[in-house]
């Protein structure tokens, strides 16, 4: 009850707004809980980011519809989005928060997400949850591999039918710390990952993609203690971002080897994205709204991030990543604690610690023709045992188990 009350905080007025739209679906949804139990079906709901149709999502969407048509399926997404024509010529969509939402998410078998608040209402159905008024039904594909200690991914605080892997380690750390059940845990690989296969990489192409700062992006009465955030501007992520982009050293190395660098911020600090600025023609600014990550992942030839989980994938596309760690303490104390996964010693990637150290590693990487080394060959041989275009498959072997 406790935790309930605690989450009763965050609710914002569009959660209050979603309470009518709730209490209207239950008696619709009694009625087709009865149909579908009378002919025997067993629906599939699918969502992830409610304006997106590009992530785990998405993949494991196209999959049933393309391999298994016959399952009743559905993708939750916002009639807004500029995905949306897309999961249309797929198959059935519903718009994300409506009222035939609210009667799939009573109503189906399997709730599938890469989030973990993939559903209606993430407070609503959190507080149903808890209170076991509505069965957890919940799929967590995820959203990137969990490498950190992320408490509220724990079993207590999810209670999560099935929490999808996709890396070993990740599969191990999560069954002994994650409080799960055993059956409750698997590992397949991403859904996503079956496109990372015979891909076409541009060489010329760099993707500068930094992981968010909740402790600016979520502002709350804890947030002034890590640093001054009244304005983005006074913030170290952004000093060091624009730093990075106006930075007339990296600017020449790109000019004189014919790169393009492109800049992606989380998705949770974009809201700041016209904050930056850079006078190269080489260095691209981009979002959500117009670029579609996947195709940035899957071109280019080297990542620079933090913290992002996201380098694992690039990894385990066998592509080179560096570290930019310049505020590893106060991401440490303020966002995640360290888990099993050892940035410096992983071997699928090098951590740098200043703008200096990461401009001298792009230029060896290049100078070095994009090559991987031993090292990496075996860290990625030991974190990704599973490496092939069947992940979609293992997971849907997997959620037909229960």
């Amino acid at each position: 009850m406790k935790k309930i009350l605690h989450e009763l905080n965050y609710i914002k007025m569009e959660d209050i707004v979603e309470i009518p739209v709730f209490v209207l679906s239950i008696i619709p949804a009694i009625f087709f809980k009865i149909y579908t139990c009378i002919f025997k079906k067993k629906i599939w709901l699918v969502c992830e980011d409610k304006n997106e149709a590009r992530d785990n999502g998405y993949c494991f969407f196209k999959f049933l519809r393309e391999k298994h048509p016959e399952e009743e399926t559905y993708y939750a997404i916002s009639y807004k989005s500029k995905d949306l024509e897309k999961v249309k010529a797929l198959g059935k969509t519903v718009r994300y928060g409506g009222f035939f939402h609210w009667i799939l998410y009573f109503c189906c078998k399997y709730n599938i997400s890469s989030q973990k608040a993939g559903k209606p209402d993430a407070a609503i159905c959190y507080v149903l949850e808890q209170l076991k008024i509505i069965k957890n039904k919940s799929i967590f594909l995820q959203h990137g591999i969990t490498i950190n200690k992320a408490t509220w991914l724990f079993y207590p605080n999810t209670k999560m039918r099935l929490f999808i892997c996709g890396a070993k380690p990740e599969y191990e750390y999560v069954k002994k710390y994650f409080e799960y059940p055993e059956e409750n845990v698997a590992y397949t690989g991403f859904c996503r990952f079956d496109d990372y296969h015979n891909i076409n990489v541009n060489k010329k192409q760099i993707l500068l993609i930094p992981s968010w700062r909740e402790w600016i992006a979520s502002k709350n009465e804890y947030s002034k203690k890590y640093e001054d955030n009244s304005k983005f501007t006074n913030t170290e992520y952004y000093k060091k971002y624009q730093e990075l982009i106006n930075s007339p050293k990296l600017i020449k190395f790109l000019e004189e080897n014919d790169l393009e660098l492109y800049f992606y911020p989380h998705r949770n600090m974009q809201k700041y994205i016209s904050d930056f600025s850079t006078s190269s023609k080489k260095i691209k600014i981009v979002t959500n709204k117009n670029t579609d990550i996947r195709q940035l992942l899957i071109e280019s030839a080297v990542m620079i991030t933090d913290y992002s989980s996201v380098a694992l994938d690039f990894a385990y596309m066998k592509k080179p990543v560096i570290y930019y760690q310049f505020d590893e303490k106060r991401f440490r104390e303020a966002q995640y604690a360290e888990g099993y996964y050892s940035y410096r010693d992983s071997g699928l990637g090098t951590v740098k610690n200043s703008l200096e150290e990461v401009e001298e590693e792009l230029e060896s990487i290049y100078k070095n023709n994009l090559v991987m080394t031993t090292k990496f060959d075996e860290a990625h041989k030991s974190f990704f045992e599973l490496h092939d275009n069947k992940n979609c498959e293992r997971i849907y072997n997997e959620i037909r188990k229960i």
